[in-house]
């Protein structure tokens, strides 16, 4: 299988990173082009792809196609390389709020598209990505993309009307999470624990609250509750964040996001 990505940012390079060690296709099947030399320099020295500032060098040899520029790219992207594009190959978008009909109307023609929501944390395997294929993509050819995407993290095939809740709920939210992480750090190291420690006790306090809601399946309100004890120390702080408004906060914000999505 030979995959192509036009733009070799952080993203696209996690997604290369999980593709090449799950053995899913070979460095010399792997093409990048980015017209920012430092970039592609990056990703041929780290995984030993070929590379290109030519997207349509990328274009012509694969078979599946990752557009992984930055959102205000894409129109002039697809431009250029709309006429080149063949039948049978894949393109697959990460850009929020690019939506299939508006991704159709800029290639002017029949295109096989998957529309993706991914997040960063598939830099370390443990992404969570959002896909939604278009009506020219097979069931055969689906299963191809989530066997791809299953490479860097979990998967999910959601209507395209979820995408902009997709993006509030994971694609934004890690920024959400790590302020989270640093608030509990910084408050432990006002209580005298030095920096680093307090990073690894939020990051791993978090990281196995997490992990307990998906294994358990438990509601999280119970998984909550299992650590107040009556009239302990964990229910007076539930309290404080139930006065200052954390539920509402995040709700809030994570409103903004979906909406703001919705208009790109």
């Amino acid at each position: 299988m030979r995959i192509g990505f036009i733009g070799t940012g952080n993203m696209a390079s996690a997604i290369m990173g999980g593709i090449l060690s799950h053995g899913l296709a070979k460095p010399e099947e792997v093409y990048g082009a980015d017209v920012f030399a430092p970039s592609r320099e990056k990703v041929e020295k780290q995984f030993g792809i070929h590379t290109t500032d030519d997207n349509l060098e990328v274009v012509a040899n694969t078979d599946i196609v990752f557009l992984s520029v930055k959102p205000q790219y894409y129109q002039d992207v697809i431009a250029q390389i709309a006429g080149e594009i063949r039948d049978e190959q894949i393109v697959i978008t990460i850009a929020p709020g690019k939506t299939l009909s508006w991704l159709a109307d800029q290639f002017g023609k029949k295109v096989k598209i998957v529309r993706l929501m991914p997040n960063t944390p598939a830099m370390v395997g443990a992404g969570m990505t959002a896909a939604c294929p278009n009506e020219h993509i097979t069931e055969e050819e689906k299963n191809t993309v989530i066997e791809l995407l299953k490479s860097f993290g979990e998967v999910e095939i959601v209507p395209e009307k979820l995408m902009d809740a997709v993006t509030a709920v994971s694609g934004s939210s890690p920024a959400y999470v790590y302020m989270f992480i640093e608030a509990m750090a910084d408050a432990a190291v006002s209580g005298g624990m030095a920096r680093p420690q307090a990073y690894k006790f939020a990051a791993q306090a978090v990281l196995g609250s997490a992990k307990m809601v998906l294994d358990t399946g438990k509601h999280p309100g119970e998984l909550k509750d299992m650590v107040c004890s009556p009239a302990g120390t964990t229910i007076e702080a539930v309290r404080v964040l139930e006065e200052r408004g954390l539920r509402s906060a995040v709700f809030e914000a994570m409103k903004v996001v979906e909406d703001l999505s919705g208009r790109m």
